[in-house]
C-alpha cells in the first residue's frame, strides 16, 4: 500500500487474496473512539459566548479594582509645587543624566530635608510612567489620601469653641475647586470638608497643590451617601444650608451664629434635588454686575468669608 511501507502495525497474514500489507496500528479503531461530552458554548475558546463571558469577566474586575493608587506627579514645576505644599510623598524619582536646573535642585534639596527617598533610575522608566512622556526628568509618588470619617469630623468640630463650620461638595468634579476649597476652609476658620465618595473630585496631587498645604490640616470626610451624612448632621444639630444662585436669602441676610454646613454644587449643575430638598436654606451671593455665577471655589470662598466676618463681631 503506497506511502504505509515503514508504518509499524498490524500485517495482513500471508495466503489473502491482496497479500501481505502492512496495517494502521490501531489509528483508524482509535479514531471511531468518543471523545465525551462536548462543552457548553462558554468553555469554547472561539465560540462567541466565550469571547462575552470572557469580557464580562474583565468588566468585573475593573468594577472592584482599587482606585486610591499611589499617585505619580510628573514636571519639575508640579513636583515642586507639591514639595512646598507639603504633601506626603514617599519617593522622589530623578533621571540619570537629567539636566539641572533650580527647580530640580529645589525638589531635591526640600526632598532631603523632608527625609523622603530620593531614587535615581534610568530615563526609559520614567518614560514607562509618563504615557506622554513629559515628565522632564522628575517624578514624585505619593500614597493616598487618608481620609476622615464623617463621625470623626463632626465630633472634632464640635470640640472647638466656637461654632462648628463644615463645607460639604455635591457634584464638584474638578480637583482644583476642591483644593481652593479645603485652603478657604482653612483661612476662615472652618473644620472640615465632606465629599461624596462617588462622582466626585478626589484629594489628588493637583487638590493638595491648589489647597497649598491646608489638606494637611483640613481633614476631609468622604460620605458614602452624602444625603444621609447631611440628615445625620442635621439630627446632631447643625443648620444645612445650601449655596445657589436662586436662593431665598441673600448672604447679607443670613444668620450664622450657630453651627453651620455650608453646601456647595458645581457651577453648570448646582445642587441636586436631593440635597437641595434637604437644606434648610438656600443662600444666593448678590451679583454688582452682569455676571450670572461665580466659580464653586469662588462662592465658597465669598460665604465663608461672611460667616467668619459675622463671628468675629
Amino acid at each position: 500500500m503506497a506511502g504505509n511501507s515503514q508504518r509499524r502495525g498490524a500485517v495482513r497474514k500471508a495466503g489473502t487474496k491482496k497479500g501481505p500489507t502492512v496495517g494502521s496500528g490501531g489509528v483508524r479503531r482509535r479514531g471511531l473512539e468518543g471523545k465525551g461530552a462536548t462543552p457548553p458554548a462558554h468553555q469554547r475558546a472561539n465560540h462567541p459566548a466565550a469571547k462575552r463571558a470572557a469580557k464580562a469577566a474583565r468588566q468585573a474586575q475593573g468594577r472592584h479594582k482599587k482606585t486610591d493608587d499611589v499617585e505619580i506627579v510628573l514636571g519639575r514645576n508640579p513636583v515642586v509645587e507639591c514639595l512646598r505644599a507639603g504633601v506626603p510623598a514617599t519617593a522622589l524619582y530623578v533621571a540619570l543624566g537629567a539636566d539641572n536646573d533650580e527647580r530640580l535642585t529645589e525638589s531635591v534639596q526640600m526632598a532631603a530635608d523632608r527625609g523622603i527617598s530620593i531614587l535615581e533610575v534610568p530615563r526609559h522608566d520614567l518614560d514607562r510612567i509618563a504615557a506622554n512622556g513629559m515628565h522632564q526628568g522628575i517624578a514624585l509618588q505619593m500614597p493616598p489620601y487618608d481620609y476622615a470619617h464623617p463621625d470623626d469630623v463632626l465630633a472634632s468640630a464640635r470640640r472647638d469653641a466656637m461654632p462648628a463650620l463644615l463645607v460639604a461638595l455635591d457634584n464638584i468634579s474638578d480637583p482644583r475647586n476642591l483644593g481652593a476649597i479645603v485652603r478657604s476652609v482653612a483661612a476662615f476658620g472652618g473644620h472640615g470638608v465632606l465629599i461624596p465618595q462617588r462622582r466626585s473630585a478626589s484629594v489628588t496631587a493637583v487638590a493638595w497643590r491648589t489647597s497649598a498645604g491646608a489638606a494637611a490640616r483640613i481633614p476631609v470626610a468622604r460620605a458614602t451617601n452624602l444625603n444621609r451624612t447631611l440628615k445625620q448632621w442635621a439630627d446632631a444639630g447643625l443648620q444645612i444650608v445650601g449655596l445657589d444662585a436662586d436662593g431665598d436669602i441673600t448672604i447679607d441676610e443670613f444668620e450664622a451664629d450657630g453651627p453651620v454646613v455650608v453646601v456647595v454644587g458645581s457651577e453648570g449643575k448646582g445642587l441636586s434635588r436631593l440635597v437641595r430638598e434637604n437644606c434648610d436654606a438656600i443662600v444666593s451671593i448678590p451679583m454688582a454686575g452682569p455676571t450670572e455665577s461665580l466659580n464653586a471655589s469662588v462662592a465658597a470662598g465669598v460665604v465663608l468669608a461672611e460667616i467668619a466676618r459675622q463671628r468675629r463681631g
